[in-house]
């Protein structure tokens, strides 16, 4: 996994490219030569964190105030023709 490093500058004028060096591995971001910030897919920052992906039900549980919220979907009536072969 190769690790690719960026300045600041760098970084500021072309993010799409350290997005793309990203899927290859991490990037660093430096100021002043140091690094500063680095630059992951997401899927391997969760893997760091030891984080699963976060479903839409865990996402929508997770809003303050959205405690005893009751929501019932609507039954769709669909009638479909008849099919002809």
């Amino acid at each position: 996994m190769p690790v690719h490093t960026y300045s600041s500058r760098d970084f500021t004028r072309d993010v799409g490219a350290a997005k793309r060096a990203a899927t290859q591995g991490p990037v660093f971001i430096t100021d002043r030569g140091r690094p500063a910030f680095a630059l992951l897919k997401i899927e391997d920052y969760y893997q760091l964190a030891g984080h699963q992906e976060a479903s839409l039900l865990d996402v929508m549980d997770a809003i303050p105030g959205g405690q005893n919220i009751e929501f019932e979907a609507p039954r769709l009536q669909i009638e479909l023709p008849p099919c002809t072969f």
